[in-house]
């Protein structure tokens, strides 16, 4: 994470860092141009100075299908394209940010660690921006064209598929004190109670539930390091367990996985997620709590 105050020097040193804006949401809460991505209304209404806009369905983002999810992993020569599309330079940090608190801002800095890049999420996103006297620009924006663009690489961080989450939840759900499972969506749709998106409600068998939003505190900034900790020990998420997360789509949990990282705790992504895991009929579904 970087906190305003620090991305404000850090915007007017001798080395810049290149801002991503990864506004987007499952469910827009305005109408959108069908010309345009997700989100990108809302970053030419207002975005940080020099900010790049970033498409998470198609920059962050494979092909959806029922047999890899709504939001797979790109592929590597794809996500490379981006990231020179991006205009990021050899050896710049990334900085991406979103204004919710950085539950889509994550899903950049994860491929960014993936692909062997620095990088790091906006902590409070826009508004944290704008509470600390930083400026905001309307209008579409141009990448930078660096002298020397980034390479970047490929399988830097831990990711694990629906039979690898389904071998850690059953040994999770066995006893062994060292696998775990999160389920980073909401409380109701993990017990079963409702699920608006995806074919079948309920929940991968032996996955605890730790939704996402409990990590942010009010003014959506991440929760101080020791409140982290305290959560993700009460569900076994310790410095050395071997620990799974999924989300409905794997974006979310992208967030659980940045707010593990800054408590020193490592974890395995599950890309497919609850929308591969229920279009699946052979797995099976558990319900309660």
């Amino acid at each position: 994470m970087i906190g305003a105050q620090e991305l404000l020097a850090a915007v007017n040193s001798e080395h810049p860092p290149l801002l991503l804006d990864v506004r987007w949401q499952l469910i827009a809460s305005r109408p959108e141009d069908p010309a345009h991505p997700v989100g990108y209304a809302d970053y030419l209404e207002a975005h940080l100075p020099g900010a790049v806009f970033v498409d998470l369905s198609t920059e962050l983002a494979g092909p959806a299908s029922r047999e890899a999810g709504r939001h797979p992993l790109p592929g590597a020569a794809d996500f490379a394209s981006a990231v020179e599309r991006w205009g990021l330079a050899e050896g710049q940090l990334a900085i991406f940010y979103d204004d919710q608190g950085g539950l889509s801002a994550a899903r950049g800095w994860w491929l960014a660690r993936h692909a062997g890049l620095d990088a790091r999420v906006l902590d409070g996103g826009l508004q944290a921006w704008i509470a600390a006297g930083g400026e905001c620009v309307a209008g579409p924006g141009a990448p930078p064209v660096p002298e020397r663009p980034a390479t970047a690489g490929w399988g830097y961080m831990p990711v694990v598929d629906a039979d690898g989450i389904a071998a850690l939840a059953a040994a999770s759900a066995r006893g062994v004190e060292d696998a775990v499972v999160l389920d980073a969506r909401a409380g109701e749709r993990y017990r079963g109670e409702t699920e608006p998106i995806d074919p079948r409600a309920g929940h991968v068998p032996g996955a605890r539930s730790l939704p996402t939003a409990g990590n942010l505190a009010p003014g959506r900034r991440l929760l101080p390091p020791g409140a982290l900790q305290e959560r993700f020990a009460a569900q076994g998420a310790v410095p050395g367990a071997r620990v799974g997360v999924y989300c409905g789509s794997g974006v979310t949990a992208s967030h659980q996985i940045l707010a593990l990282a800054t408590v020193g705790v490592g974890a395995a992504l599950y890309p497919g997620s609850w929308s591969q895991w229920s279009c699946d009929d052979a797995r099976p579904v558990a319900t309660g709590a």
